[in-house]
């Protein structure tokens, strides 16, 4: 993918750009497979494959780390406008991310962490993610209420003398399988008879606190994402010092906005990134394959499927780049209709993409051999995460029809 020339990537992001190219070309892509056969290898399912600790290393000293976070001192400093192009390479493999430390949820956790978290929470959990050294998970979404609408988020917080009680059910919590978790970020009621915005707060669960159990790990269309993983979480009257609450009470609504702003935008960028793999495989796919004694490309149906995509693909890209501005002019707030339309035009643009590529590659494209499927399963699963598409279109209608 070259830069587009309709806007002001930096020189910086220029440079990184292309180092962070070579670097996925040449040494992420090919180990995916070694990867895969470390995960396969028996009693290696939920263990780190060594290939990824060395990528890290690698991609520390070529200066590709923690490219999200804008600030100077925890990250590289650059604007979500920079940070986009860079995004979207490392959507390309779902293995990148963790590379260059910008997989998700640790990338919202330690934004949490930076914009909200004390001194001292900063020191103990911020520091350990933004090196590399631990993984953490963001815990939300709950089995027995939408949470779509997550006012109905009933997982109780309760001071009890030092300590804050918390009781709950949780799942699909990314990362809770993943064996260097060290810690969750638990949304939940701290002050149930407040108005609906102000009941909840966020708080520091370590894994190893008595009362936490990982309950069973979660499917995604039959993958299991390991050795990362999702998972159901109860958290059985776990107490934990009231240090380690974030921000204050009632403050959960405000963190967990400023942590999804950001975190959504950066989910489209990868699925850019995704979609653009899926395409170009389409294209080799198309030149090299035999069909009715010539090859696919020369079919008009296929020809379609590839221009389509890439209509599609550049539409998303200038969409989430223009968002990305937005984001950098006026903060998460100002950028809300932006982000909500990439957020619903992302996943959608991914699946269709990914499904034609399928479509192309035939029995090869719903195997375990190709990318294919995996990738389209955690593009459907995009347009649920972070607010499903229903939320956003709702408040993007609501945005466009009120009274100004």
């Amino acid at each position: 993918m070259a830069l587009s020339p309709l806007f002001p990537f930096s020189e910086r992001t220029r440079a990184l750009h292309a180092e962070l190219a070579a670097f996925i070309r040449d040494r992420v892509l090919p180990a995916e497979a070694e990867f895969d056969a470390h995960l396969e290898q028996p009693g290696q399912r939920w263990t780190i494959p060594p290939v990824i600790e060395t990528l890290k290393a690698e991609a520390k000293q070529r200066g590709l780390w923690n490219l999200f976070l804008p600030d100077p001192h925890h990250g590289a400093g650059l604007s979500n406008l920079d940070y986009a192009p860079l995004a979207e390479l490392s959507g390309q493999s779902l293995i990148a991310p963790e590379t260059i430390n910008c997989n998700a949820p640790d990338t919202g956790n330690m934004e949490v962490l930076h914009h909200y978290g004390s001194p001292q929470q900063q020191e103990r959990w911020l520091q350990p993610l933004l090196m590399g050294r631990t993984r953490s998970a963001f815990a939300m979404t709950e089995p027995d209420v939408a949470s779509s609408d997550a006012t109905n988020i009933a997982t109780r917080i309760e001071r009890d003398g030092d300590h804050h009680v918390v009781t709950g059910r949780k799942w699909w919590i990314t990362g809770a399988m993943d064996p260097r978790l060290d810690f969750f970020i638990v949304m939940g009621v701290t002050h149930p008879d407040a108005e609906p915005h102000r009941r909840h707060s966020q708080i520091i669960v370590p894994k190893a606190t008595p009362g936490v159990t990982v309950v069973r790990p979660l499917h995604l269309f039959g993958f299991d994402d390991a050795p990362n993983g999702h998972a159901e979480v109860r958290f059985d009257g776990a107490r934990v010092p009231l240090d380690h609450l974030i921000a204050g009470e009632g403050r959960g609504f405000e963190i967990a906005q400023g942590r999804l702003g950001p975190g959504r935008i950066h989910h489209c960028m990868r699925l850019i990134g995704l979609a653009q793999r899926a395409l170009d495989a389409m294209v080799s796919r198309a030149r090299t394959r035999i069909a009715f004694h010539r090859p696919l490309a020369d079919q008009g149906m296929v020809r379609e499927a590839i221009a389509l995509s890439r209509c599609d693909i550049e539409q998303a890209r200038l969409l989430t780049l223009s968002a990305a501005m937005k984001l950098d002019a006026g903060g998460a707030r100002g950028a809300k209709d932006e982000i909500g339309m990439i957020k619903i035009v992302a996943p959608r643009m991914a699946q269709r993409v990914i499904d034609r590529a399928i479509q192309v590659h035939g029995a090869l494209g719903v195997s375990e051999d190709s990318f294919l499927s995996k990738a389209y399963a955690g593009a459907r699963a995009l347009s649920l995460a972070d607010g499903p598409d229903e939320v956003h279109l709702t408040a993007l209608a609501k945005s466009m029809v009120a009274v100004r």
